[in-house]
């Protein structure tokens, strides 16, 4: 089940970075998801080395750290995208 959540958290994470970064990114969606999940690990582990990965109600920190990790993600993401499958951006 912590797999689905993963994929579902992933999903959700890496279409609202897409939402916030500028532009348009020419990555598919499954990359997205995939870049989400990645970027909410690196929050993850961002919240653990700060000490507020878990805390009393809800965690705002660590949700925070997950969706920046996801918009770098993301951002970078694209570019190596872009970089390897030679598109150039609209």
């Amino acid at each position: 089940m912590s797999w689905l959540w993963a994929i579902i958290v992933g999903f959700v994470l890496g279409l609202i970075a897409r939402m916030i970064l500028p532009g348009k990114q020419n990555i598919p969606l499954w990359l997205t998801t995939v870049f989400g999940i990645v970027g909410s690990v690196l929050g993850n582990w961002m919240a653990t080395a700060i000490g507020v990965n878990d805390t009393r109600g809800i965690d705002w920190t660590r949700h925070l750290l997950q969706l920046i990790g996801a918009v770098v993600v993301v951002g970078v993401g694209d570019m190596a995208w872009v970089a390897l499958r030679g598109k150039k951006k609209a």
